[in-house]
């Protein structure tokens, strides 16, 4: 019989059957059914085949002509037949793959995808029918199966086998992927669940197994194992699965080549679905100066939120995030603050606080409004069918609002990126939060970053365990890739070590090119990634003292200057050494590093008079803007005031294209026209006034009347607000406060509940109130750090409340309760710490405007501050 042909490097063919490749087609007639088909690359075959006896799948894989993946089961079940084994062959249709594509994040921005697909139809006797899509690529092969529905899976017989004698690197399962890996044999590893990606070597090829274009149609998967066995079996996380429609699976994919091939392969993102955001140009990632990890009661301090902008803002780092703790009552102006000095706030939620439409419609346009670029999203935990349906919904509401999210507590990446340019990153690693010992952090590089972004937060300098060198630590943004890269440390922390916050303010966080340099999962990783005409080499070693040597062959022809950074071994934890040479891509650069060390280093064409490759640090220039009222006032519905803004330049050099505009909350009304300005001069003032009018539905309370500035290309946005307050009725009787509206609230775990206790951080999820044994019907619930405002208007003379420490928590907390009358402490509590019946208290209230009740931290960490305001209310005129 001929053999199947060949177009370029690519051939699809049927065993004993010529075939054409190019758009979908029918297979060839031919006198019998296959038992065998292949799908092959320049250097990879996939092979699936039928047994004739029991009519079951299997698909496996070679390289080069050695076997990589064994034959192991393909197929499913379902709750109307098994389509893992009683079938026969009906047809098959192949087609070419060749796409280009643009990433906002990643390895490699421009993305050309390449590579031969086969969609191979197969039926039972009784006519259910299963298609099995098989793709092979340069750097890996995917299955996923199509079939017609309605239709509930119940399950997959999908499996991976790999030579049992392979060694492997397996992340023991949990749902969000921070276990420690392990390094073992594929047979001699312990049985029980693993999770994607899991790595193998066998001689001198590796296979990386995980998933892609997992959403909500399907749940996410993990790898079982049985001890002795080389195959590996994909568990779904739901029982069952139900479709309406056609039903497309995940692919199952196993990247495949030598380890540079399997670290810069984007295979998970060319199986993902193209980008639903047309328009990219509001996704920015950046550096992020953050504080939770050094300094974990830090994102409830308005004034410590402001330095880490201002440090931000010196070093030419684009944003801010503000985790666990921040306060609405404070952040709309510390978004203004950043702003003005050319920083953007980014914002920590809880999956919860958006777990339903309604909240996903109120929550963040709320904190766009405020000019918040981005959101934090943490402890989802899961990779159920309905997680991922609440992935879809977050991530299609993001997309509307403009607002870029990382995924934290997450699943791994499956080509979310692609589909979804604002993810700037995911966590699912066991990164610095986690305190890893150095010998971590190589095989993250060669396993968990491959598949996507990775938020590791790295450069932990004098927070962690100072496992790893200093040097080791400034390289992990070069040898690890995230569109967001979270630094782990405080400024001062940057600031004692110059050198280092020097070649961290050069990085970038996106790149054009990615290139495996020298390396070993377990033993250290050497990347080199070029953005524009500079190149960025990290470098990271485990274990002892050694030479580490990075060929640079990556560089093109020419003089190249290198700006190495390494560690001072004379100085404990002290600041990077610098040093600069000048190379060519023959050279080979060899470091000397400590235990647990590495080396960094930038590199740029070298040029006659160049010293340096470091690119200026570009600063705001610095501006004023007032505003009035400039104090505080009330505005009932349906009246009307005057604000103005003044606007002055006071850096050096002028600004161009210049507005100065007013806003205001939906609902009300701004007349007058921006006022605008060609060119604006140091000293030159911009002034503007417009009538605001308070909407007749407007809700009661605080309001923010935005007046601001934009100028420049990059329009830079200054902004100052006047403060406005819509008061409610005025309370008459004994109301409880529970059922008076709120003008403020903040609280430090979930929202204040009205009536039940605190409990998580879901509204409305709390208990029953009790304290000391005893159940209340009315009252609060709140956790440390807690303020609530209500209006008295004057009009109430008394507060009355039992305060306590509730029932619901195992261990004791300890808080200070606090009776607030217009910022003027009425009644302290000192520190409750016993859990004892509530305690009663009665304030004097008279003459007050405004009544908070404030819960403080009693002293020991805000863990187990679950505080009651057991039927709280005031007497009022």
């Amino acid at each position: 019989m001929p053999s199947p042909s060949r177009r370029s490097k690519w051939s699809l063919a049927v065993t004993g059957v010529l075939l054409a490749s190019g758009v979908l087609t029918p297979a060839a007639a031919q006198a019998r059914p296959a038992d065998q088909w292949t799908v092959s690359g320049p250097s990879l075959t996939a092979t699936v085949a039928l047994d004739p006896t029991t009519g079951a799948l299997s698909l496996g894989a070679t390289r080069s002509g050695r076997a990589v993946l064994a034959p192991a089961p393909v197929g499913l079940r379902t709750t109307g037949a098994d389509l893992s084994r009683g079938l026969r062959f009906v047809s098959r249709a192949d087609r070419t793959v060749s796409e280009q594509y643009a990433m906002t994040t990643g390895k490699r921005r421009n993305r050309v995808v390449t590579g031969t697909e086969a969609r191979l139809a197969f039926a039972t006797a009784g006519g259910a029918r299963v298609d099995l899509v098989v793709r092979v690529a340069p750097d890996g092969i995917a299955y996923r199966y199509v079939v017609p529905g309605p239709v509930t899976v119940t399950g997959e017989a999908s499996a991976f086998t790999v030579p049992t004698g392979a060694s492997a690197w397996l992340l023991p399962y949990n749902a969000w992927y921070e276990a420690s890996r392990v390094q073992t044999t594929a047979g001699g590893a312990a049985a029980g669940d693993y999770g994607n990606p899991s790595l193998f070597q066998s001689g001198e090829d590796y296979v990386l197994l995980t998933e892609s274009d997992v959403d909500g149609r399907y749940p996410g998967s993990k790898l079982r194992h049985t001890s002795g066995s080389g195959t590996y079996q994909v568990v779904l996380a739901d029982e069952r699965v139900t479709s309406s429609g056609e039903l497309r699976t995940p692919w199952r994919t196993a990247v495949i080549g030598d380890l540079a091939t399997v670290t810069a392969s984007t295979l998970v993102d060319d199986l993902a679905p193209p980008s639903k955001v047309a328009d990219t140009s509001w996704v920015k990632p950046g550096k992020v100066a953050w504080s939770w990890l050094s300094e974990n009661s830090s994102p409830g301090n308005f004034e410590r939120q402001k330095a880490y902008v201002d440090f931000a803002a010196r070093n030419g780092w684009p944003y801010v995030l503000v985790d666990e703790g921040w306060s609405a009552n404070w952040v709309p102006e510390l978004v203004r603050y950043a702003r003005a000095k050319g920083v953007d706030i980014l914002l920590w939620l809880h999956w919860s606080n958006l777990d339903t439409a309604a909240e996903r419609d109120t929550t963040l346009p709320r904190i766009r409004d405020w000019g918040v670029k981005g959101v934090k999203l943490d402890f989802m935990e899961s990779d159920s069918q309905e997680r991922y349906q609440w992935y879809d919904a977050v991530l299609a509401k993001t997309a509307e609002l403009h607002l870029m999210v990382n995924f934290h507590g997450s699943t791994i990446p499956h080509g979310l990126a692609r589909t979804w340019p604002q993810v700037m990153s995911m966590e699912a690693v066991r990164g610095a939060e986690n305190q890893p010992s150095a010998a971590n952090n190589p095989v993250q590089a060669f396993t968990r970053n491959v598949v996507g972004s990775m938020d590791y937060t790295p450069v932990s300098l004098d927070v962690g365990p100072k496992e790893a060198s200093v040097a080791h630590e400034v390289a992990l943004p070069v040898v690890y890739e995230s569109g967001w890269t979270h630094f782990a440390d405080k400024p001062e922390a940057y600031e004692a070590r110059p050198q280092a916050l020097r070649f961290l303010d050069q990085v970038p966080t996106v790149w054009d090119e990615t290139r495996l340099v020298g390396g070993h999962p377990s033993s250290g990783a050497t990347m080199a990634r070029r953005s524009g005409t500079r190149w960025f080499l990290g470098a990271i070693a485990s274990g002892d003292a050694r030479a580490v040597s990075a060929p640079l062959g990556f560089l093109g022809t020419g003089e190249w200057l290198v700006e190495v950074v390494r560690d001072n071994t004379a100085a404990t934890r002290g600041d990077v050494i610098r040093e600069s040479s000048v190379r060519r891509s023959t050279d080979v650069l060899s470091v000397a590093v400590p235990r647990n060390g590495g080396f960094a280093a930038v590199i740029c064409p070298n040029q006659a008079g160049r010293t340096t490759c470091d690119e200026p640090i570009k600063q705001v220039p610095t501006t004023t803007l007032t505003v009035t009222p400039a104090q505080e006032f009330d505005a009932a519905k349906g009246t009307t005031f005057e604000v103005t803004g003044s606007f002055t330049p006071t850096g050096t050099g002028a600004l161009t294209d210049v507005v100065l505009t007013a806003t205001a909350p939906a609902g009300w009304t701004v007349t007058g026209l921006p006022v605008r300005r060609g060119m604006l001069l140091r000293g030159e003032t911009l002034t503007g006034r417009w009538i605001v009018r308070v909407g007749d539905q407007a809700p009661s309370g605080y309001a923010d009347v935005p007046v601001y500035a934009e100028f420049n290309g990059e329009r830079v946005h200054v902004e100052k607000a006047v403060r406005v307050f819509v008061p409610p009725d005025v309370p008459s009787g004994t109301p409880y406060v529970s059922d008076l509206p709120f003008m403020a609230e903040g609280n430090g775990w979930g929202p204040v509940e009205r009536d039940r206790s605190n409990n998580e951080n879901t509204g409305g999820d709390g208990n029953p109130l009790r304290v000391g044994g005893v159940t209340y019907a009315k009252g609060l619930g709140v956790h440390a750090e807690s303020d609530v405002l209500v209006y008295t208007g004057r009009a109430c003379s008394r507060f009355t409340a039992g305060i306590g420490l509730d029932d619901e928590t195992t261990e004791t907390g300890s808080v200070v309760f606090q009776v607030v009358g217009d910022g003027r402490v009425l009644f302290d509590s000192g520190v409750v710490r016993a859990k004892t019946a509530a305690r009663a208290i009665s304030v004097d209230t008279t003459g007050v405007r405004l009544l908070g009740l404030r819960v403080t931290d009693g002293g020991d960490g805000k863990n187990f501050d679950h505080a009651d305001w057991t039927e709280a209310r005031v007497t009022c005129a």
